[in-house]
């Protein structure tokens, strides 16, 4: 069998077996679905197929780092909830003719909170941290199909409680460059806890996105549309206020939608609309901006910087910074 073969066939018996799995309506880890790229904030927070030379985009794609240059590093950071700090690191570099390996590092600290009892009572201060350790492999399967997949450690500490998990990210992508049409699929955090919080093991969040990127001609614009969360159908999984969510509304809490606008080669200009985070902000009380999000970068010969501004919670809104250096 052909290494393109066994990657594809790897990538559907992984996807068939976790299918039930990922119905759970609850899981642990939730954090590893934080954007970290800035230009993928701006693009609703999910896009899996953008051919760009951006590390922070291989969290979503392993396969993407095939278009990362060689010895690049990236540095993320995202504001969240108050009191809440998250930031990520990334690093690529070429591996022959065909590949290319990476390692990514991700957090999210809480800050200081107020332990107390079931009753009340404090008993003192504690913290909260979730950290993600990973290293990529992507290959060349032929001259437009790239496979690449990511292995996971991922562990959280919750005042005196801690749990650390392994995990992978499987991922495929499809290249036409004189169409300027990319394809992509990806099932990511395919695993499980090897030691839990408690007594009782569970799910992490399992997602399985396909998504497609495309050029408008000689228009300096790209559209990006992302289908997430392709596991889970089931209503109890999205939030309603109690309101009864109908099937249309499930469907369409699948999409994301992103657009990038060049005005120089230099320089984009981006946008995305998020269904789903659009939809629960709305049942949460908040239609200001609600699924919209906002972003702009300029990319020179060895240095790459990113802002954006997205909305993901009621609190306050959210501002991503990357910056990435190409060492040689």
């Amino acid at each position: 069998m052909t290494k393109k073969g066994f990657f594809l066939l790897s990538f559907v018996i992984l996807c068939a077996n976790l299918r039930l799995h990922a119905q759970e309506s609850s899981s642990v880890f939730n954090f590893l679905n934080l954007p970290t790229s800035s230009h993928a904030t701006a693009l609703g927070g999910r896009n899996i197929s953008l051919i760009e030379d951006d590390a922070a985009l291989t969290f979503q794609n392993p396969a993407l780092i095939s278009s990362v240059n060689d010895k690049t590093v990236g540095l993320n950071f995202l504001t969240f909830m108050r009191g809440t700090k998250s930031g990520s690191a990334s690093y690529a570099q070429v591996a022959g003719e065909r590949g290319t390996w990476g390692a990514n590092v991700q957090f999210v600290g809480y800050g200081t909170m107020t332990e107390t009892t079931l009753g009340g009572e404090a008993l003192g201060d504690m913290h909260a941290l979730d950290m993600c350790v990973s290293g990529l492999y992507s290959y060349a399967l032929g001259e437009r199909w790239v496979g690449g997949a990511a292995g996971k450690f991922i562990y959280s500490h919750l005042g005196e409680f801690t749990s650390c998990a392994l995990a992978v990210d499987l991922g495929i992508s499809y290249f036409l460059e004189e169409k300027d049409f990319s394809l992509s699929a990806v099932a990511r955090n395919a695993g499980g806890q090897v030691k839990p919080f408690g007594d009782h093991h569970e799910h992490l969040p399992f997602d399985l996105d396909v998504g497609f990127t495309k050029g408008l001609g000689h228009a300096p614009i790209t559209v990006s549309l992302t289908m997430m969360d392709l596991t889970r159908w089931s209503k109890s999984y999205y939030y309603s206020s109690g309101k009864t969510i109908s099937g249309g509304r499930i469907f369409m809490n699948h999409f994301n939608l992103g657009v990038d606008v060049y005005p120089v080669n230099m320089v984009y200009v981006a946008a995305g609309y998020n269904f789903r985070r659009a939809s629960e902000m709305k049942a949460a009380g908040s239609s200001h901006a609600a699924g919209l999000s906002f972003g702009a970068g300029i990319n020179l010969n060895r240095i790459k910087v990113g802002l954006a501004y997205a909305k993901y919670h009621l609190s306050a809104p959210t501002l991503a910074v990357s910056l990435s250096y190409r060492i040689k």
